[in-house]
């Protein structure tokens, strides 16, 4: 009796073991940062697009949710891969499927408030939609405002490459130190054709598919001057030092115009919301003098006519103040 007690206690006790290490080697495998981090990592890689027939096994696809069932649905959607490349060039590590259930949860949020506050329901749709919006529209900020900073630290990446390749390294090695040395957020985006080349993935392609993570003019400048170069030759330090040089004085031409037309900004923010704000301020002093704006027919065309107008006012305005560089 005593030994069967013992032999018990033993095999509960491996199996106890054998079950937490089994539980242990099941997270590190799936679920430590580790793992995470080069998910990420992989994700971002096969994002970019360009990869030959023969390179494309070495990338794992870019999932757009963490359940094969919403995956497949997903990719039945038209265009969801423009937001998922829309997510990566915002610095999302999220999936598409956690975005469009942030965009549900405001939405479902915009009819709960217009149900309670027993709005018509055009007002409790419009708002809705307002609010479900406000996910995506947070997003495009996030990416416009990530891609000027990196359009910002692109010439000393630039100048850091063609003195490393001065030095005597080779250009893989230099797209490396770029990821190790630089600030974010370009680092990272370097950090990542740097990973491709080490994966398989040839120099054009991952140089392409840097090129359309970022939608840079400068970037794409970058991308089809190392490609031309290694198809004609020549010296590739002296052509990144020279197009280092060029992108800072098209950043001091941009400001010298930014400048200059910041009156004109001025001037349309002002045009804009002037008529919004003398209206609030008649209807909050003599709310009769403005209802007939709303209620005579005549009126409601002259209200129609003058935000007609403003549209126009307002797309000429921006294309007078929009200039190239």
């Amino acid at each position: 009796m005593n030994l069967s007690f013992a032999l018990f206690v033993v095999v509960g006790f491996v199996a106890v073991v054998l079950l937490i290490e089994g539980l242990f080697v099941y997270w590190s495998d799936t679920k430590s940062p580790e793992v995470r981090r080069v998910s990420e990592r992989l994700r971002a890689i096969s994002a970019g697009g360009h990869t030959d027939a023969s390179e494309l096994k070495l990338l794992k696809q870019r999932m757009l949710s963490d359940s094969p069932t919403l995956q497949r649905l997903l990719l039945r959607v038209p265009r969801v891969q423009q937001v998922d490349r829309l997510m990566l060039q915002a610095g999302d590590s999220n999936t598409v499927s956690h975005l469009l259930s942030m965009c549900g949860i405001f939405g479902i949020a915009g009819l709960l408030v217009g149900l309670l506050q027993r709005w018509p329901w055009y007002s409790t749709l419009a708002l809705a939609l307002a609010l479900g919006a406000v996910p995506m529209l947070w997003l495009i900020r996030r990416r416009n405002k990530r891609l000027q900073q990196i359009e910002v630290q692109l010439p000393d990446a630039l100048g850091l490459i063609s003195r490393a390749l001065r030095a005597g390294h080779s250009f893989p090695s230099t797209l490396s130190m770029v990821g190790t040395e630089a600030p974010e957020p370009i680092a990272g985006e370097f950090r990542i054709t740097s990973d491709e080349i080490g994966f398989g993935v040839s120099i054009d392609n991952a140089l392409n598919n840097l090129a359309t993570r970022v939608p840079s003019a400068d970037m794409s400048y970058f991308a089809m001057a190392v490609i031309i170069q290694r198809e004609t030759g020549g010296n590739l330090s002296e052509l990144l030092s020279k197009l280092s040089e060029l992108v800072r004085e098209r950043f001091k031409l941009f400001a010298k115009v930014r400048v200059l037309a910041a009156e004109g900004k001025l001037s349309a923010y002002i045009l804009t919301g002037l008529p919004f704000c003398v209206a609030l301020a008649i209807n909050i002093l003599n709310p009769k003098y403005l209802a007939v704006l709303f209620t005579d027919p005549a009126g409601i065309l002259v209200v129609y006519g003058a935000l007609t107008m403003m549209v126009i006012g307002i797309f000429v305005m921006w294309r007078i103040i929009d200039i190239k560089v």
